[in-house]
């Protein structure tokens, strides 16, 4: 605070009017050192009645006051910047007005001093320059006046001493809780005061304005506002209005207390000054372009608009509008601009610096030379392994792409335009009949997305050509018809047709246009009929045959065929039966053998006609002979373990009642079908009671 008092008495060194009268006195305010230049008498010639010591009229004079904050001893030293200069003082009070200041309480004057030194000291006076020091007590009011006897402008610096203080709001903690602020920006050059930014020179200024940021929250002070150092000490001609103002200029400002309980205390005079200047803060924002892509032709591009360079220090705010209309009204603010979608035009940018000053840049947006392509089709043979596929080189799809373009693959739109999930192989991607996306890219990384359909061309097949079945001995042609551009069989023929070939599998190689159907074709043998089994009774023999493909045909002799499976009449003994079916191939055979039919047993041990013997048949396969009562109930059953023989008895042991009993033989020929036998008859049994 000292410090800045001492500023402002620099200041007043300065002025050109002085305050040379008692009631205007300049205040002391804290126990600042003075440093001032009188220029003159003042207004008001006041007689300083003091025989032997200021028993003249005022020469160059000032007035002082102050008010003793704390008691204690008070002293001063009054130097002459100048040392013949001869400055006077006398000291009135405590408590005085200027109407009636009676005697000086003190008085004394430099004269001749060599130091051109006088005031007063703590000690003992060190020569006849000096009065001994004051005490003084808390609320006591003083007037000092000094005076230049030689009436020359060569001022004198006032340094205090003692215990004493002096009164001021500007070092009393109680009043001020913040520091004061002075207004602006520190200058380039310290030794300038700040600088206040206003946005263009001259401009329009409300020194109002500031007042609040120098009090810094401070109460009962005030500030005032000036256009020179002799208006702010004498408090007049203050600014009040918003004026025009330069950046060449020196303004000043005077902050004031008041005590609000007491509008006569001193202290209510004490001020604390301060200079400002203006600095022009103008802006120039520049109008800008910015391009980007109109990626698939959709009509539209994500801008982003703080990349537009419209000024150069990245602190100011920028806000960004469709319309001047809506900047100059602040409606509809683009709150998004990182990603601003626009079909192109301009959009407006307002440029606000940290001092408010802002400018206007129009941002063009504009849109890249669009990447284009056509829809086109790639056609490709089937996979034999997978018919439904095939392998398409995507690479050579003719989509009519600029030159210097770069092509990338994808299975979807939506893959196309998100670049996910690309074709890892275009050159061998195997797909079924559908779709595939290039998203075909410029040097300036905008794209297009062309559709190509993707289409698989199938098989194509003889309709001529079908699996044959032809006796095993046979041989046959194979057709695969016309309309194939070439043909390659399994047995390396390149014909239409293959002869001479019998039962197998073969393939042939079609080729249609650029591709091959690869065709197989089976030549069956076929299916042999097989004599499920014979029935013979007495000289009847019935075939019965299944498989093949009927009608079947059926011959004794190979020679002689017939319709029916009964053969009447036959002989006993060996026969061959022969069986053919609709194909005609080699008639298979089956050997039977017809036994002698026995009807009548004696079974009386004359050793005539005592069994039924089948024993001959022995050489069969699964040999029986059954007997059965009139009832069909099974009573008796000759294998090999009884010689195929049957002596009339139930169960090997009792004999039978003399009657017709019925009996049948079965068994497997021996070939390879083991095909079923059976003879059967009935016996008469003529037993003894």
């Amino acid at each position: 605070m000292k410090k800045t008092l001492l500023i402002f008495l620099t200041i007043i060194s300065q002025m050109i009017f002085a305050q040379s009268d008692c009631p205007t006195a300049i205040s002391v305010c804290g126990n600042s050192d003075i440093s001032y230049t009188p220029s003159g008498p003042g207004s008001i010639i006041e007689i300083l009645n003091n025989p032997g010591c200021l028993n003249q009229n005022e020469h160059f004079s000032v007035w002082y006051t102050f008010t003793i904050a704390t008691s204690g001893t008070l002293a001063f030293v009054i130097d002459a910047n100048n040392n013949p200069d001869d400055y006077d003082f006398a000291v009135y009070g405590p408590n005085k007005t200027c109407g009636n200041l009676g005697a000086p309480i003190r008085c004394n004057y430099a004269g001749s001093s060599p130091t051109g030194n006088t005031g007063l000291t703590l000690g003992p006076p060190p020569s006849a320059y000096f009065n001994p020091h004051l005490d003084v007590i808390a609320g006591e009011t003083y007037y000092l006046i000094v005076d230049n006897f030689q009436s020359t402008a060569n001022g004198f610096s006032l340094s205090w001493s003692g215990t004493a203080t002096l009164a001021s709001p500007f070092n009393d903690p109680a009043l001020i809780t913040n520091p004061f602020i002075t207004p602006g920006l520190p200058n380039a050059d310290p030794l300038l005061p700040n600088e206040v930014v206003v946005c263009s020179n001259p401009a329009t200024f409300n020194f109002s304005t500031l007042s609040s940021g120098i009090i810094n929250g401070n109460t009962n002070f005030t500030v005032s506002y000036y256009y020179n150092t002799n208006d702010m000490l004498a408090g007049i001609n203050a600014i009040t209005a918003p004026i025009i103002v330069n950046t060449t200029s020196t303004y000043y400002y005077s902050i004031g207390y008041t005590d609000p309980t007491n509008p006569a205390n001193p202290i209510n005079k004490c001020k604390q000054t301060g200079r400002f200047k203006f600095k022009n803060g103008a802006i120039t924002a520049t109008d800008a372009t910015l391009t980007e892509c109109n990626n698939n032709n959709i009509g539209t591009a994500v801008f982003n608009l703080t990349t537009a360079n419209v000024i150069a220090d990245p602190t100011y705010v920028k806000k960004y509008y469709e319309s001047m209309y809506d900047l100059n009204n602040n409606l509809n603010e683009i709150t998004n601009p990182y990603q601003y979608t626009s079909a192109g035009g301009s959009i407006f940018v307002l440029v606000t610096t940290q001092y408010g000053c802002t400018d206007v840049a129009e941002v063009k947006l504009n849109f890249y030379p669009v990447a284009t392509g056509t829809e086109a089709t790639l056609r490709s043979c089937f996979i034999e392994t997978n018919p439904s596929t095939a392998e398409f080189n995507l690479t050579v799809a003719t989509i009519n792409n600029p030159t210097g373009t770069t092509k990338q693959y994808y299975p979807s739109m939506t893959d196309a335009i998100n670049q996910t999930n690309a074709i890892i192989d275009p050159l061998h991607h195997v797909a079924p009949n559908g779709v595939i996306y290039i998203r075909v890219i410029t040097a300036n990384n905008c794209y297009t997305v062309v559709k190509v359909n993707l289409v698989v061309i199938p098989p194509v097949y003889s309709t001529v050509l079908v699996d044959k079945i032809i006796c095993i001995e046979d041989r046959t042609t194979l057709d695969a018809g016309t309309g194939f551009s070439s043909y390659l069989w399994s047995t390396g023929a390149t014909t239409q047709t293959i002869s001479n070939v019998g039962v197998g599998t073969y393939w042939v190689k079609l080729k249609t246009g650029d591709c091959t159907a690869t065709q197989k074709v089976k030549v069956y043998a076929s299916e042999q009929p097989v004599v499920s089994n014979i029935e013979i009774s007495n000289n009847t023999v019935t075939a019965y045959v299944t498989g093949g493909a009927p009608a079947y045909q059926y011959s004794l002799d190979n020679v002689n065929w017939q319709d029916s499976n009964i053969f009447n009449n036959i002989t006993r003994g060996d026969h061959t039966i022969y069986v053919r079916d609709s194909y005609d191939c080699e008639p298979i055979q089956v050997g039977i053998v017809v036994p002698n039919l026995v009807n009548v047993i004696t079974p009386n041990g004359d050793g005539v006609n005592d069994v039924i013997d089948y024993s001959a048949l022995a050489g069969k396969q699964n040999l029986i002979l059954s007997i059965f009562d009139r009832y069909g109930a099974k009573i008796y059953q000759a294998d090999k373990t009884n010689g195929y023989k049957w002596d009339g008895s139930a169960s090997g042991t009792r004999k039978v009642p003399t009657g017709n009993y019925w009996y049948s033989v079965t068994w497997n020929e021996n070939n390879k079908n083991n095909t079923p036998i059976k003879f059967s008859g009935w016996v008469l049994v003529k037993n003894r009671e």
